[in-house]
């Protein structure tokens, strides 16, 4: 980031959950202090007051989908800013405390995003446990060491972490998912541009004009803006009203992109930035590369564009 990197970092805890996991991989957090949180609420709010410089949240899965209350809180709290991303493989393992077989379990703590993704595994080995949703995986061993629960769907650290045995490791039902986190800050300049970069928006349609979501949609589509996820989230107001939380490739310092910003801010309700950042690079296909921008429809061909205007209106044809 520019200016002062940040130094205090929280994360949703407790520890030993992933989001502790993915906030090591910032070399920053590092050499900071590192302090969990009980919700994303609270990560975001000690950002929000000042009593840390960035939060580690989750933003969505591969496997389970978006996490409503970080896109909550981004599209309807105080404003905050991603400034980087970063996607972690998932492994999650059942845990108990040592004595306790798998035999013996009757009641599992998860968080919600958990237990969705080990439902076959749950189903065929532990049918008739009841599934409690906890806040977090670190929330759901420190349960189980606690003994309110038999067993507890956590990652492998936060069963090292409460000394809890493993009693079935890699019991996710997709051996390839991944969670995305984000690390938000408050308002301030983007990074810079590194020519592969995701820029975050949540926008709030026009809903008394007919195709007011297609009109959003071209706004990006005419200026060759790869749109990569689109997910709608209740508005509170009334029913049917939503907004929608954009995520594209570019840069806000981009012209193309800087172009559909405009475009949205003159037909949209409203558009709240969430930021312009490094996208993660955790694959190396040919996929996931982002596609180049069609012919005429380039950086280099919006600039020559307007370089072009600007000498017709100073009178130089040509």
């Amino acid at each position: 980031m520019p200016g002062t990197p940040p130094t205090r970092f929280v994360y949703l805890g407790p520890e030993g959950t992933f989001a502790e996991q993915a906030l090591r991989t910032i070399p920053a957090a590092q050499h900071g202090t590192r302090t969990p949180a009980r919700s994303v609420p609270e990560a975001l709010d000690a950002v929000r007051a000042g009593d840390a410089d960035a939060a580690l949240v989750p933003l969505e899965n591969s496997i389970g989908g978006a996490v409503g209350v970080t896109l909550d809180e981004m599209a309807e709290g105080s404003p905050l800013v991603i400034t980087r991303e970063v996607v972690l493989p998932v492994e999650f393992v059942l845990a108990a405390r040592p004595g306790v077989g798998l035999s013996d379990v009757r009641t599992v703590a998860a968080h919600p995003q958990a237990s969705t993704q080990c439902r076959g595994w749950l189903g065929e080995h532990l049918p008739d446990a009841v599934v409690v949703d906890v806040l977090s995986n670190g929330a759901a061993a420190a349960g189980v060491a606690a003994g309110q629960y038999d067993a507890a769907i956590c990652a492998p650290v936060g069963a090292n972490g409460h000394r809890l045995t493993v009693l079935a490791d890699k019991i996710a039902d997709h051996d390839d998912a991944v969670t995305r986190f984000v690390l938000v800050s408050r308002p301030g300049p983007p990074p810079p541009p590194t020519g592969d970069d995701v820029t975050s928006l949540a926008v709030y349609i026009a809903h008394d004009r007919v195709g007011a979501l297609l009109a959003v949609l071209m706004e990006l589509a005419v200026r060759g803006v790869n749109l990569t996820r689109i997910e709608s989230r209740p508005t509170g107001e009334a029913l049917g009203r939503y907004v929608f939380i954009l995520d594209c490739f570019g840069h806000v310092a981009d012209n193309r992109l800087g172009e559909a910003l405009q475009g949205l801010r003159r037909i949209c309700a409203d558009v709240r930035f969430l930021g312009s950042y490094p996208r993660h690079r955790w694959t190396t296909t040919v996929a996931d590369r982002p596609a180049p921008a069609p012919v005429g429809l380039s950086d280099v061909d919006y600039a020559d564009a307007a370089a072009w205007l600007a000498r017709l209106r100073a009178g130089q044809l040509g």
